[in-house]
C-alpha cells in the first residue's frame, strides 16, 4: 500500500502544472470555454483526472492559470515604448493581438478575479498612467477605463473572427455586403452610415483599436492643457 501510494505520487508530480497549462490552451484555442473539461484534459495528457488534481483545484482555477501564462508570456514580450503613451500602446496592441490569437481569453480576463491576472496589465499600464501626470485620485478611473477597452474592444474584435471562421465567411466580403447594406440605407435617416460605407471594406481592425486608444490618451492631456 505505501509503495502504491507512493508509486501514484511520483506519477503526480511527473505531470507538471506547466504541462496541464499548455495542454490546456491548446483545448480552449481548438473548442472554446465549452470544450475544456478535466476528462477531455486527461484524454490530451494520458492521464487520470485524479493527477490533475493534483496540482490544480478546478476548471475556475485551470481557466485563471491558462489566462495567467498568456498574459505573462505577452507583457514578458511587450517592449516599451520611448515614452509612457508609446508603452501603453504597446501594451494594448500586444494584449488585443494575443486575444485574437486566444479568442476565449478577452471574455474570461473579464471574470478573472484580481491579483492575477489582470494585475499583471494593470500594473504597467499604471505605472505610464502615473509617468504622464494623470492626479492621484484620477489613475484608477484612468487604468481601469483602458483596461476595460482593450479587453471589451479585443474580446469583439475576436468574436467577430470566431463567427466567420465557424461559418466560412471571409472578412472581405462580409464587409463588402455591410458596406453595400449601408450604402442603400434611407439619406435621410442613416446620413452618417452612407457618408462612411465606403470605408468599410479596407479599414484595419488593429488600427481602429489603436484609435480608440489614443483618444483615451488624449483625454488624459486635455485636463493638463486647461
Amino acid at each position: 500500500m505505501v509503495k502504491k501510494a507512493r508509486s501514484v505520487k511520483r506519477r503526480n508530480q511527473s505531470l507538471t502544472r506547466d504541462r496541464i497549462i499548455a495542454a490546456s490552451i491548446e483545448l480552449l484555442d481548438s473548442s472554446g470555454e465549452g470544450g475544456l473539461t478535466f476528462r477531455t484534459l486527461s484524454e490530451r495528457l494520458a492521464t487520470g483526472p485524479g493527477a490533475i488534481y493534483w496540482h490544480i483545484a478546478n476548471k475556475s482555477d485551470l481557466l485563471a492559470a491558462a489566462c495567467d501564462a498568456i498574459v505573462a508570456r505577452t507583457t514578458a514580450e511587450c517592449r516599451g515604448g520611448a515614452t509612457p503613451k508609446a508603452t501603453i500602446r504597446a501594451i494594448a496592441l500586444a494584449m488585443f493581438d494575443a486575444i485574437d490569437v486566444h479568442p476565449w481569453l478577452g471574455s474570461a480576463l473579464m471574470r478573472a478575479e484580481l491579483p492575477s491576472p489582470l494585475v499583471r496589465i494593470f500594473e504597467p499600464i499604471g505605472q505610464q498612467v502615473r509617468a504622464l501626470g494623470v492626479p492621484d485620485k484620477k489613475q484608477r478611473a484612468t487604468v481601469s477605463a483602458l483596461l476595460s477597452y482593450i479587453l471589451g474592444v479585443g474580446a469583439q474584435n475576436a468574436s467577430n473572427g470566431q463567427f466567420a471562421r465557424t461559418r466560412g465567411i471571409e472578412r472581405s466580403d462580409f464587409l463588402e455586403a455591410v458596406a453595400t447594406a449601408w450604402s442603400q440605407l434611407d439619406p435621410d435617416e442613416y446620413p452618417f452610415a452612407r457618408s462612411i460605407a465606403g470605408q468599410l471594406p479596407a479599414h484595419d481592425d488593429r488600427m481602429d483599436f489603436l484609435a480608440g486608444i489614443d483618444l483615451i490618451l488624449r483625454g488624459i492631456d486635455s485636463p493638463r492643457r486647461r
